[in-house]
C-alpha cells in the first residue's frame, strides 16, 4: 500500500489573534509545522500547538521565515547575508526545540516559511543558508524541501536527510515552482478538485502546471496551509479520497 504524509502549518496565529483552526487541522494532518514567531506566532501559541500535536501523536517540525509579522512572512527581505539566514532558522529552530522540549515533545523536521523558502527555490545562496542553520543546529533533523527546487540541492550538499513536499492547495508553473501569491488562481479552494489532484500526484509522482504541462516530481509529503479558505474542509475530502484511493496517511519516514 502506498503510503503519504500530510503536513500541515499551524501555531500561525499571534497573541489575541488566532490563524485558521489548528485544533480541526491537526486531527487530519500526520505532521505539522509550528511558526517559531518570526512571521507568526508567540511563545504560548508555540506551546499549546506542541502540546496538541503531542496528544494526537503528530510528529512537529519548525517553521522558520523572515523577520515579518506585518506581511505574515510573505514578504521578501532582501539584503540579507548568508550568515544572518543561517542564523535567523537557527534561532527559530531553537526557540521550537525549547518549547517541545519543556512540553515533552520532540522536533523532528523544518520546513521553511513562505518568502523565505520561495527565494530559496530560486537561490542558491538562501538555500544553502538554510541548509547550513539546520545543520549546525542538528544534522539529524529532517529537511522538508520542495521537489524539484534549489532547496534539494542544496539539503543534498548538506548531507541532511530530505523529504520532498507537494502543495495540495497552490498551482505549479511550468519550472515546477510555485505561482506567485500575487497571480490570480495562484490559491486552489475546491475541496473536490484538490483531492482528485492529490491523488494522481501520489499515484503518479507528478504535478500538472498551470498550463497542463506534467513535472515528475518526488512526493513525500502534501501541505495543506492551514490559512487557506475552506482548509478543514479540504484536508477531510482529501484523507477520504486517498483512503478511498487505497493510499495510507502515516508520517513521513526519515528523508534520504
Amino acid at each position: 500500500m502506498k503510503t503519504i504524509d500530510l503536513n500541515c502549518d499551524l501555531g500561525e496565529g499571534f497573541g489575541a489573534w488566532e490563524m485558521g483552526n489548528d485544533a480541526a487541522m491537526i486531527d487530519l494532518a500526520s505532521s505539522v509545522n509550528v511558526a517559531c514567531g518570526f512571521h507568526a506566532g508567540d511563545p504560548d501559541i508555540m506551546r499549546r500547538t506542541v502540546e496538541l500535536a503531542k496528544a494526537r501523536g503528530v510528529s512537529v517540525g519548525a517553521h522558520p521565515g523572515y523577520r515579518d509579522l506585518h506581511g505574515f512572512g510573505r514578504h521578501p527581505i532582501a539584503g540579507l547575508k548568508a550568515s544572518e539566514i543561517e542564523n535567523l532558522v537557527a534561532y527559530q529552530i531553537g526557540a521550537l526545540q525549547a518549547i517541545a522540549t519543556a512540553a515533552g515533545h520532540k522536533v523532528t523536521h523544518v520546513k521553511a516559511h513562505g518568502a523565505l523558502s520561495n527565494v530559496a527555490c530560486e537561490d542558491d545562496m538562501t538555500a544553502k543558508a538554510i541548509a547550513a542553520g539546520i545543520k549546525a543546529v542538528d544534522p539529524s533533523l529532517i529537511f522538508v524541501v520542495l521537489a524539484n527546487s534549489k532547496l534539494v540541492k542544496a539539503g543534498e550538499a548538506a548531507n541532511l536527510p530530505m523529504v520532498h513536499e507537494v502543495f495540495a492547495d497552490r498551482a505549479y508553473e511550468d519550472d515546477g515552482n510555485l505561482v506567485s501569491r500575487k497571480k490570480p488562481g495562484a490559491v486552489l479552494h475546491d475541496a473536490k478538485a484538490i483531492a482528485d489532484r492529490v491523488v494522481r500526484m501520489v499515484q503518479d509522482g507528478a504535478v500538472v502546471s498551470v498550463t497542463g504541462k506534467v513535472i515528475k516530481m518526488r512526493t513525500d509529503t502534501v501541505c495543506i496551509h492551514g490559512d487557506t479558505h475552506g482548509a478543514v474542509d479540504i484536508a477531510r475530502t482529501l484523507r477520504q479520497a486517498l483512503k478511498d484511493a487505497g493510499i495510507e496517511v502515516a508520517p513521513f519516514k526519515r528523508g534520504a
